[in-house]
């Protein structure tokens, strides 16, 4: 005798599902559009790159060159990458011991600017003004005379200060804080003699960059000091607001070079500045990144920059490519061989979820700076396994709920019910190892996890969205709701001994 059938209603609508997902690959669509991409960035292994070698040095006599502080260095210039965004960028310490080189390896055209921001040793100092002249290019002399009271040694190395010269102004940050130095400033039209600095950057709690809207509409860096650099910044200010022009200013030295050197009005107790100097919105957004994540333990002359070639990298993508369509085309076949035209829904979800992945792929390219990789690539095609898994479960459900007796139109919704609890805890295992992997893991395998996380989610919303909404659509259709040979619901494909039950199983209700 068989089980009685019973009615249960779709707790979504499946139009009102799919027309959701249609608003969100719309919604994606508009967005490449409005973005101006029209392909997807791709990463150092597979378009070529830049690749740079940072050799260390000691910034002073204080800072030594240690295993340890190579080991700070690599962190520090980590973080700043990783803070542009998932650029797939490589950054490691290759040798033994102090002889230790840094490699960055960055993606793409922006790899030149992006070494340019992580090998900047970020000292900042604040000091106060105690001569200022304006640098007359090539002379190596001055227009105005020091303060009396200055060292003669320091008096002539102002004069001799060539400040026209590029070697001048590249900023090393090798100026102790303790002493009185001589520096140009960062446009090299002046040129200081700087007390010993009073404020350091490590007592920079925050950085950020602003637009001014008023006055020169310029770029500019603020900071907050935290409580020591506060106190220190508060006293600095209420001594020389009383003093006499230049002394009366406070150079804001980065690297050696003088950023800034306002005129202090009046004592700042407030714990906060800012860094002017007529910067652009990159300049000052790279300026807050490095001061954000604190000063390089070592100063570096860069090695040999090079142009990674993306010819091997091409290889790597066909075959990745290849590898993708070999997989999702396995998959097809064996979809419409074992579930016959029920397989066109797994056809049809693959689809959807392809196009979904692509589409956010070159969304999450401009907005965030992702690019894809062959570890990412790797992932994706470990990902059509966990999207088959999902289909798996659930067309299997609604074979067991129409073997025991309910119609198809039941059996699909009770066996979603079922199946959705096994869907959603086999994907946040997915997406929870991936989540884990991407955390601690660097370089290459953190494409693989982001990739992996992102498809998992990408699984989720097709399932609930268009693989559940569209079979609940298609068995109302006769080809599948009268148990065809072809439709995947025949009394063969579910595993009835008879016809007969198949018949009276198979009817869908009003």
């Amino acid at each position: 005798m068989s089980t009685p059938t019973k009615t249960v209603k779709t707790s979504v609508r499946p139009a009102r599902a799919l027309a959701l997902l249609a608003i969100i690959i719309l919604g994606l669509i508009g967005t490449a559009l409005v973005q101006g991409v029209d392909s997807v960035r791709l990463g150092l292994d597979l378009r070529g790159g830049t690749s740079v070698t940072l050799q260390p040095r000691a910034s002073n006599d204080s800072n030594k060159i240690t295993s340890a502080a190579i080991d700070q260095a690599v962190t520090i210039i980590r973080q700043r990458v990783n803070s542009l965004g998932v650029a797939e960028s490589e950054v490691t310490a290759q040798g033994s011991g102090t002889n230790r080189q840094i490699v960055i390896s960055v993606p793409g055209d922006s790899g030149r600017r992006v070494v340019d921001l992580v090998g900047q040793t970020a000292e900042l100092r604040f000091r106060q003004v105690l001569a200022e002249s304006a640098a007359l290019g090539g002379s190596g002399t001055d227009t105005a005379t020091p303060s009396t009271g200055i060292a003669a040694d320091l008096n002539a190395r102002f004069a001799a200060l060539d400040c026209s010269n590029p070697a001048n102004r590249q900023g090393t940050g090798a100026d102790s804080p303790s002493e009185t130095i001589v520096a140009c400033s960062r446009t090299g039209t002046s040129k200081y003699i700087l007390a010993p600095a009073e404020v350091l950057g490590q007592q920079v709690s925050k950085a950020s960059a602003g637009l001014d809207q008023q006055g020169s509409a310029s770029w500019f860096v603020s900071l907050t000091f935290n409580g020591e650099g506060t106190s220190a910044f508060g006293a600095l200010t209420s001594r020389v607001t009383s003093l006499a022009s230049p002394q009366n200013q406070v150079a804001i030295v980065l690297d050696g070079l003088v950023v800034s050197a306002p005129v202090i009005n009046e004592a700042i107790p407030s714990g906060n500045a800012q860094i002017t100097g007529s910067f652009t919105q990159v300049e000052a957004e790279d300026l807050a990144n490095v001061l954000k994540y604190g000063a390089l333990p070592l100063a570096f002359d860069r090695g040999e920059v090079q142009q990674v070639s993306p010819t091997l990298g091409s290889d790597q993508l066909n075959a990745g490519l290849i590898a993708g369509a070999l997989g999702l085309g396995l998959v097809v076949i064996f979809s419409l061989l074992y579930y016959r035209a029920l397989g066109l829904v797994t056809v049809g979800s693959l689809a959807v979820a392809t196009l979904l992945v692509y589409l956010l792929f070159l969304v999450l390219g401009e907005t965030i700076g992702f690019t894809l990789t062959l570890a990412g690539i790797a992932g994706a095609i470990v990902a059509i396994g966990v999207t088959a898994d999902s289909f798996i479960v659930y067309f299997e459900r609604v074979r067991d709920e129409a073997r025991e007796g309910r119609s198809l139109r039941t059996a699909v919704e009770t066996g979603w019910a079922r199946a959705r609890k096994t869907i959603i805890v086999a994907d946040m295992i997915s997406l929870l190892s991936a989540v884990l992997l991407y955390i601690f893991a660097v370089g290459g395998v953190r494409g693989f996890a982001f990739t992996l996380g992102l498809t998992t989610v990408v699984d989720l919303i097709v399932v609930f969205l268009f693989t559940k909404p569209l079979l609940s659509l298609v068995i109302k259709a006769k080809f599948f709701s009268s148990g065809h040979p072809l439709s995947g619901f025949s009394a063969k494909s579910i595993g009835l001994k008879n016809s007969g039950s198949q018949s009276s199983s198979s009817t869908v209700e009003a």
